[in-house]
């Protein structure tokens, strides 16, 4: 098994849909000057350069979903909150390309 078999592509359609239905707690882990120009609307960050999955929001019953700008951050991050013990095993494939590109809403100032 790869280790990309762990991590588990979610379309921007569908999490834009889980997140307005409440299934879903999006982590952004972009850096600082990435998400203050563009950032998903309903995202939290944990920049990936101070990545630390202890410190992650606690999700409440939600699917953690990693994101970034074009979905290869967000598979490391699974990966390592995975490592960690933690069972967040899904991403935004495409990241912030893909969620665009989809014509879904973004908000400045992270």
């Amino acid at each position: 098994m790869s280790e990309t078999d762990k991590v588990h592509d979610l379309t921007p359609q569908e999490v834009a849909k889980g997140l307005v239905e409440g299934r879903y707690l999006l982590i952004d882990v972009r850096e600082p000057n990435e998400t203050a120009a563009e950032a998903y609307p309903e995202g939290t960050t944990a920049p990936l350069s101070h990545f630390d999955p202890a410190t992650l929001p606690e999700p409440n019953g939600k699917t953690v979903v990693f994101a970034c700008r074009s979905g290869k951050r967000s598979v490391t991050a699974s990966l390592a909150a995975q490592a960690a013990g933690k069972p967040y095993n899904h991403h935004l494939a495409g990241g912030m390309i893909g969620w665009k590109a989809a014509g879904l809403p973004t908000k400045t100032g992270g």
